[in-house]
């Protein structure tokens, strides 16, 4: 057994025990080990029983611990209405669909029912609850900032993990070996390169949106310096969905809150080319090509990466069912996958590559309104808290509406509306912005009824204390 694996299990035995004593800055240890949870070194399973891996172990624990200091300490459940019913029918629509999936495997009967129980269920659902349990846990200011601080260390690590292992020629230089060194990345960090993309670019956002908070200059330059790092790891992915949605997503913050940026996004489209020649050269593949007739065209398939051959299918075959879509699965299932590879040989693909096609495929418009829904106040949420005068709750905002905005945007290029190991962070971000959400809005509705009693920049602490005072 190697140095690491001793130093990660003594790491989880640690954690465990100290969960019965607070379950919460466990939890916050369990956020930070989802940078390494698929990397190489991690063990898979123990005593070769699947799902039994460290990870589990620690998150079983600290599920128990929670339940037990639930009772202990009479925590009220609070979740607004309204969010915990989306969030049970999100989780229907994916117990439905698997459920779909099971009695009707179609072209895709090989599928291992261990596996469509455990990977598209089981380990579907696990993403959410550790954030529901921040959630629940999360009633001071300190718990709030550690979850801060947290959430944007583990986006770090896994930064600091890119640029490890892809050498900056990947885009110091226009040599055309980024897709070849992209591959490293799904090696020896575990996560897709377009993963990495789709939350390193919202990660980015968070970092700047942190500033403000910071009260010292020495620890603002930490933080950019971190902020150029992350930027740095986002350009060796080379997804070019996910550079896309960075600037997106950047620019919709510029719109919501920083207005004066707005004047440095011409020196930036500018500045990138020349700072990363092959991140740029990747950027515009397929464009500027010259055919047998010598015209200079555009190549839409190698631009899109073959989604334009897929996309045609996919939308037909929703107009087919529209309304309740075929259940998990739904490409391979319905021979939709088998259809497009016998059309156009080496395109095929498991799954639309867009989100929004996906789960119209796999629940309908039935299934997929509530899940958009979602999404939506999410996005209302993290922009009213980001656009909060409180520093704390500004910076948890923003972080939220970046990853979340980022996500949204990349998924018209990829991803799943599905929790999954590499949105982890997101979904617990956007638990941990509806708790502050939730705390502000308690915050002003006591002001109000206790008088007119103003509150502006109150702390997390102070909100509870008014509500605290009144109700006594």
């Amino acid at each position: 057994m190697s140095i690491r694996i001793t130093a990660l299990y003594f790491l989880i035995l640690s954690l465990s025990i100290y969960a019965w004593k607070d379950w919460f800055k466990s939890l916050c240890g369990l956020i930070l080990l989802m940078a390494v949870i698929e990397h190489p070194d991690m063990p898979k399973n123990l005593f070769g029983i699947q799902g039994l891996n460290p990870w589990n172990v620690l998150f079983g624990v600290i599920f128990l611990a929670w339940l037990v200091s639930r009772v202990r300490d009479g925590l009220r459940w609070d979740m607004p209405r309204y969010i915990a019913v989306l969030l049970l029918i999100y989780i229907s629509v994916i117990v439905a669909g698997v459920l779909r999936a099971f009695f009707d495997p179609g072209y895709f009967a090989e599928y291992p029912l261990k596996s469509l129980i455990s990977e598209e269920l089981i380990n579907t659902i696990k993403w959410m609850i550790p954030g529901i349990l921040l959630f629940d846990g999360c009633r001071t200011r300190k718990q709030a900032v550690m979850a801060l601080v947290c959430l944007l260390v583990l986006y770090f690590l896994i930064c600091l993990q890119v640029a490890k292992h892809v050498p900056p020629s990947a885009i110091f230089s226009d040599s055309g070996n980024v897709e070849v060194l992209r591959n490293r990345i799904k090696k020896m960090v575990g996560y897709h390169p377009n993963e990495v993309a789709a939350i390193l670019g919202g990660a980015y956002w968070g970092f700047i949106a942190l500033l403000p908070l910071i009260p010292r200059k020495i620890f603002k330059i930490a933080v950019l310096i971190a902020a150029c790092l992350i930027i740095y790891a986002l350009a060796l992915t080379g997804g070019r969905t996910g550079y896309a949605a960075w600037g997106l997503t950047g620019l919709i913050l510029c719109l919501i809150k920083w207005r004066k940026y707005l004047i440095l996004a011409p020196i930036v489209v500018i500045l990138l080319p020349v700072i990363f020649p092959g991140a740029t050269q990747r950027m515009l593949e397929g464009f500027g090509q010259v055919n047998v007739s010598g015209e200079t065209i555009a190549n839409e398939d190698e631009i899109t990466a073959g989604r334009t051959v897929a996309w045609p299918y996919v939308i037909d075959k929703i107009s087919e069912s529209s309304l309740t879509g075929y259940g998990r699965l739904a490409m391979r299932r319905t021979g939709l996958y088998d259809r497009i590879e016998a059309d156009h040989p080496g395109t095929g693909t498991p799954h639309p590559h867009n989100m929004y096609l996906e789960t119209l495929l796999d629940n309908g418009l039935i299934g997929s309104l509530p899940i958009l829904l979602f999404w939506a106040i999410v996005v209302i949420h993290s922009a009213r808290l980001f656009r909060s005068s409180n520093r704390l709750c500004s910076a948890i905002g923003g972080l939220s509406l970046a990853l979340t905005l980022n996500w949204l945007i990349a998924g018209i290029g990829s991803q799943h509306v599905y929790p999954e190991e590499f949105t982890f962070g997101m979904w617990v971000t956007l638990f941990l912005m509806s708790r502050v959400y939730l705390e502000e809005k308690k915050a002003h509705r006591t002001a109000i009824i206790a008088q007119g009693y103003e509150i502006t920049h109150q702390s997390f602490d102070e909100s509870m204390a008014v509500i605290q005072t009144y109700e006594k």
